[in-house]
């Protein structure tokens, strides 16, 4: 992946007021995203995207950590020639932060996951499609080559030997096991919002749709009319089953028996960049750098699993002292540019954003996710001029603030010539 020419940012274009034309001209945000959305997906895909299990508190969470940190920043530094690139497993990439998979993206958006990877790819940052995709891993590979691949991967060797194979030949170089979902998540928040796996059609569900008419004859319609009734693709070697069949438990049937002598299997045989996501304590991380892991990832799946699971900014510095040379990525709650250098800050080389991401290709499309993009580069440039450094790897713990903990009486500060302590 080429960075010789890095994105131009324009630091002071939201200064001048500068705006865009098309669907996303008044959205200045990601959060902006999360609203033009809910008026675009009929409320049972809405509901699937926004949704997190029973109270919502791990997903509130996600957002209460990073609001309990400020920064500290440093004054005078000349920051005329920042950076933001980062390189994962010997690929620069123009941003510290990627596209996190999403199941069944391509409900939210027609071909979402093709846009997805195709947006990312454009942007030079990482995208990561879902096992549990309804377009199949080598059509997205076609559309957009070095796309990572997620699995969700049962307690099954001979269906693990398989998937690995067909990954590896689809061209697949980086993967992801998501290891926290053994069993699924209570998401009755999503049973509110009349979305069910499968899918049943109902009254209700035609309702949904019918007061969505972007959605039902941009998305669905014309899924249905070129490609057919979506399936999950990417869960097995094989074809899963169709979004409306009974069947569509067995794609998801024995995650339980999933354990880390699978993992060692797994790095036995693949060649490429292995990752485990999932990661909330350090006994963990430590596992996975013994089993030889390239990185983890640590997440609590968006809030959408274990409700009341610790937000992964409160435990990545404990995780970070523990992983030695694996990489160290994270997502869940990222929703600016001020949390992705919050998040670098404590220990993380990337972060990977979800939600947003698909709202934006609801919204319009691979452009939509391009305008995104956009967005949160602008503001990690912003955010690096102002915290007075240069590039990413800059950034440590002296910038930030716990603002639960009362401010030392006397901060040791260097001296700016000596380096000694005054």
């Amino acid at each position: 992946m080429s960075t010789s020419s890095a994105p131009v940012v324009n630091a002071w274009q939201a200064f001048q007021g500068a705006r865009r034309d098309g669907r996303t001209r008044d959205l200045l945000s990601l959060d902006d995203f999360e609203a033009a959305a809910r008026r675009v997906l009929p409320r049972p895909i809405f509901g699937y995207v926004a949704g997190a299990a029973e109270d919502n508190l791990a997903l509130d969470d996600n957002r209460q950590a990073f609001d309990e940190l400020a920064f500290v920043p440093r004054v005078l530094c000349n920051v005329a020639q920042r950076q933001q690139q980062i390189t994962l497993f010997g690929v620069t990439y123009a941003s510290p932060f990627g596209i996190a998979p999403m199941g069944i993206a391509a409900l939210s958006a027609y071909r979402g996951d093709v846009v997805l990877a195709r947006a990312a790819a454009q942007a030079r940052i990482p995208a990561v499609l879902s096992g549990s995709s309804l377009i199949r891993l080598e059509t997205v590979m076609d559309a957009a080559p070095g796309t990572w691949f997620q699995a969700y991967l049962p307690g099954t060797p001979e269906r693990i030997d398989a998937l690995l194979q067909r990954v590896a030949s689809a061209g697949v170089r980086t993967l992801v096991i998501t290891v926290d979902i053994p069993v699924a998540g209570n998401r009755e928040n999503n049973l509110r919002a009349g979305f069910s796996t499968p899918l049943r059609p109902s009254p209700r569900l035609a309702w949904d749709g019918a007061i969505r008419p972007r959605w039902l004859l941009g998305t669905m319609l014309r899924t249905l009319l070129r490609h057919g009734m979506p399936h999950f693709e990417n869960s097995f070697a094989e074809r899963g089953v169709p979004i409306l069949s009974s069947r569509v438990q067995r794609d998801f049937s024995e995650r339980d028996h999933f354990d880390w002598s699978h993992v060692a299997r797994i790095r036995r045989q693949w060649k490429g960049a292995l990752v485990i996501k999932g990661i909330l304590s350090p006994t963990d991380a430590v596992q996975a750098r013994q089993l030889g892991v390239d990185g983890i990832i640590v997440s609590n799946h968006g809030g959408r699993q274990l409700d009341g699971a610790v937000a992964p900014l409160r435990v990545l510095p404990s995780i970070a002292e523990q992983a030695g040379d694996m990489t160290v990525m994270l997502d869940g709650g990222i929703r600016r540019g001020t949390d992705v250098l919050k998040a670098l800050a404590l220990g993380a080389r990337a972060v990977f954003v979800g939600r947003p991401f698909n709202y934006a290709a609801a919204v319009d499309g691979e452009a939509g996710v391009a305008v995104a993009i956009d967005l949160l580069r602008a503001e990690v440039d912003r955010n690096l001029a102002m915290l007075g450094v240069t590039n990413c790897t800059e950034l440590g713990p002296r910038h930030l603030f716990d603002k639960r903990t009362p401010w030392p009486l006397r901060q040791p500060v260097p001296h700016p010539i000596t380096g000694d302590t005054l």
